[in-house]
């Protein structure tokens, strides 16, 4: 059967406050490995949710197993009485050993059991795994089928960042916004690699994989990494119902866009983008700048979003958006509740 929306209404329907902070907000792509206390009211003083995304990144502190980062969502998940919900995810490096998927379907199974609401994959999938014979791993290999299979048939939403900016398949270049990133994480900058796919390569297998599974929702991140142009996420978006995106750490690449164009793009398709932000919190950062962070950044992304003053990031000042309300609402919560069912909790 083919995937459908539910209807608007219920608990998105609640009130929005042009001030921004009365308004409940769902940042719908963060990483919280931190359990102090005072940064969870933080979300409950702004009255946020967050969905919390676990990845397996064998090159970033802090990610490189699935099971510490499960144990933190789930607690993190349950002291904020549900306000932090969390996406699981699972390690695809063994994935040519015989019997994977049957090995990784009753290890999602308990992530849903214990209120898990989606299911992460990640970039390593096209840009970094190998098969024995040398050839990379695709997002459309059938190896994923009955893990897809499983997250769809239960309601669950597919995270799939899948390849990455330009900026990774180009020289470093000082005036790329994603620079600083590729200077610092080299094991991701594709650029001299020969033999490695191109990003067109790896976003073409990942549209066969969204269309190969009608029936699920799949949230592409960081603008479904289609960020330099979003007439290129319009495509996809008339193409495949079951798909949108979100904006975590991709604000400024629509910022970087002509304003009535990207205006005109997020009214159009308005029940097909999610607000997010990539923001990360880890155990050993410090709680007070953290927080001092996050609220500077939720703040700058409303008035980008909410307003058509002058919005400053990274040196440069841009005009906001001045999106209508109807649109805020679903920009900052009704999408979310929409294409991740659960993360608000039924009255």
């Amino acid at each position: 059967m083919l995937f459908q929306l539910s209807a608007p209404g219920g608990p998105a329907g609640r009130q929005l406050h042009a001030a921004g902070p009365k308004m409940e907000r769902i940042d719908a792509h963060a990483h919280v490995f931190n359990t102090a206390p005072e940064f969870v009211r933080m979300f409950e003083r702004l009255n946020i949710r967050a969905l919390n995304i676990c990845v397996v990144d064998k090159y970033e502190r802090g990610y490189e197993q699935v099971a510490p980062q499960h144990e933190t969502a789930l607690r993190l998940y349950r002291e904020s009485r549900g306000r932090i919900d969390w996406c699981s995810t699972f390690d695809p490096e063994d994935w040519e050993t015989p019997g994977y998927a049957a090995k990784v379907i009753p290890q999602l199974e308990e992530t849903f059991k214990n209120g898990a609401l989606a299911v992460k994959i990640y970039k390593s999938i096209g840009m970094n795994l190998k098969s024995r014979s040398g050839a990379y791993l695709m997002p459309d290999n059938p190896v994923f089928d009955p893990i897809f299979r499983l997250v769809a048939k239960r309601n669950k939403t597919l995270y799939a960042h899948i390849a990455e900016p330009m900026g990774a398949w180009r020289p470093l270049d000082p005036s790329d916004p994603d620079y600083g990133y590729y200077k610092n994480a080299p094991a991701w900058h594709m650029y001299g690699r020969p033999g490695s796919p191109t990003k067109e390569e790896i976003l073409a297998a990942r549209d066969r994989m969204i269309a190969r599974n009608p029936g699920l929702r799949v949230v592409g991140c960081h603008l479904g990494s289609m960020e330099e142009d979003v007439d290129d996420i319009t495509k996809r978006f008339d193409r495949y119902p079951n798909f949108a995106v979100d904006t975590a750490a991709r604000v400024l690449h629509l910022m970087l866009q002509p304003r009535d164009k990207v205006r005109a793009f997020i009214i159009k398709y308005q029940d097909r983008i999610l607000y997010a932000t990539d923001l990360v919190f880890m155990e050993w950062e410090d709680t007070a700048s953290t927080i001092k962070k996050w609220e500077a950044e939720y703040g700058r992304d409303y008035r980008y979003f909410a307003t058509d003053g002058e919005v400053e990031a990274e040196g440069r000042k841009f005009r906001g958006l001045a999106l209508p309300e109807q649109v805020l609402h679903k920009l900052y919560y009704e999408n979310a509740v929409r294409w991740v069912p659960g993360i608000v909790p039924t009255k």
